[in-house]
């Protein structure tokens, strides 16, 4: 077990395009979010391991002597096929937790327990440590804040447990990892999302793990080469909305107009691949035209989610703000709510910027300017984070200041 204290962090995740699309067979576009979710890992030798989630008001102590005693030979070995709902009934019996909880905060002490157990239970003994995680990502918005903890989590502890080797050399403010081990620190993270949601398709931690862009179409994940980076205004209407019921309701509409939806998701296909192309060639040239043409497939995107009937009234207020100042926004994910994405193209004026940012969060929207295509997980030294502006909690875990 390493001694040194460890940092990391890795990005969320939105969909640029393909969303609903994608359940009928289309390709998505998912790209990693530059609002990240950060973990610090502070081993110690007092027989305790804890574990603090400042966001979301989770602390929790267990005695390693206690841990010990349990039967780990059920648990995982990051193989893909290992987790079993046996497991998940065992680590609720540790934790104490009822046989019916699904809340957030408790999955998210299941996940790490997972984790902890499996990836640990090859030392000689399980290590006492201290980790907190904090996150710039808001939780429940469908941009993967869970699979971000996840690969926080599965990549600190693997590296502090030396299954993979540190790559932050003297000097460096952050490093990544080889492939070979991001391939590993992928495959517990895809566990850990398990934990949390059962059934989860792998893009949001596959994307938190390497990054950039990944395309996704019937169960295969591929990556973009060298994607650039596009600014862009995350915006959160905070309105809830049920994921499943919404793809239920696209369902049935195939059901009912055969021949009117099923073009409207041959045509969201057709969207998706456009965009692919035209992020392939700006990697060499970005150029104003690029620009230009993502930010009519973004409207026709918009459009075709609208006719799928997963818009809302409060998309469309959005997209109504940033079309009056000159942007071009659509809903991601889900849709019935949620979050939205605004291209902010690079010749934009910054008090342009800011004017729309007021005005979206004069309408009670949440609002952060930010980009997409950004590094997947990431060991940083603590210096980086704390010069970047990111607040991270105090050396007893107290929460950062809101973001």
């Amino acid at each position: 077990m390493s001694s040194e204290v460890l940092l990391v962090s890795a990005p969320g995740k939105v969909i640029l395009h393909g969303e609903h699309a994608v359940v009928h067979g289309k390709v998505a576009l998912a790209v990693a979010l530059n609002l990240r979710t950060f973990l610090r890992l502070q081993p110690h030798s007092n027989g305790k391991v804890g574990l603090n989630l400042p966001n979301i008001g989770v602390r929790r102590v267990w005695d390693v002597a206690s841990l010990q005693l349990l039967d780990t030979s059920l648990l995982g070995h990051g193989d893909g096929a290992a987790l079993t709902p046996e497991h998940v009934e065992k680590l609720k019996e540790v934790a104490g937790f009822p046989e019916d909880c699904v809340d957030p905060e408790r999955l998210s002490v299941l996940a790490f327990l997972y984790l902890y157990l499996s990836i640990c239970q090859g030392q000689r003994s399980l290590p006492s440590l201290d980790i907190t995680v904090w996150s710039e990502l808001p939780t429940g918005a469908g941009l993967g804040s869970s699979a971000a903890y996840c690969v926080c989590l599965a990549a600190a502890l693997l590296t502090a447990c030396k299954e993979i080797p540190n790559p932050l050399k003297d000097g460096e403010a952050a490093s990544r990892w080889t492939e070979e081990n991001l391939e590993l620190i992928n495959k517990w993270a895809f566990q850990g999302e398990r934990v949390i949601h059962g059934n989860p398709s792998g893009v949001d931690n596959a994307v938190s793990t390497w990054g950039g862009a990944l395309r996704y179409q019937q169960g295969k994940i591929s990556s973009l080469k060298r994607p650039p980076a596009l600014k862009i205004l995350l915006i959160n209407t905070k309105v809830p909305r049920s994921t499943k019921a919404l793809v239920a309701n696209v369902r049935n509409r195939l059901l009912k107009f055969p021949e009117i939806v099923a073009p409207l998701l041959t045509s969201i296909d057709a969207i998706s691949l456009k965009c692919e192309r035209v992020l392939g060639e700006m990697v060499a040239a970005p150029t104003p035209e690029h620009y230009l043409v993502l930010e009519e497939l973004i409207d026709m995107n918009q459009h075709h989610l609208n006719a799928l009937g997963v818009g809302h009234a409060s998309l469309d207020q959005l997209c109504r703000v940033t079309t009056a100042h000159g942007l071009h926004s659509k809903l991601t994910g889900a849709g019935g709510g949620g979050c939205g994405i605004t291209l902010l193209r690079p010749d934009l004026a910054q008090p342009e910027v800011e004017a729309a940012k007021r005005a979206l969060r004069d309408c009670g929207f949440d609002c952060w300017e930010t980009s997409i295509g950004a590094p997947g997980v990431s060991v940083l030294k603590l210096a980086s984070v704390l010069a970047s502006g990111c607040p991270a909690p105090d050396a007893d875990g107290r929460p950062p200041a809101p973001l």
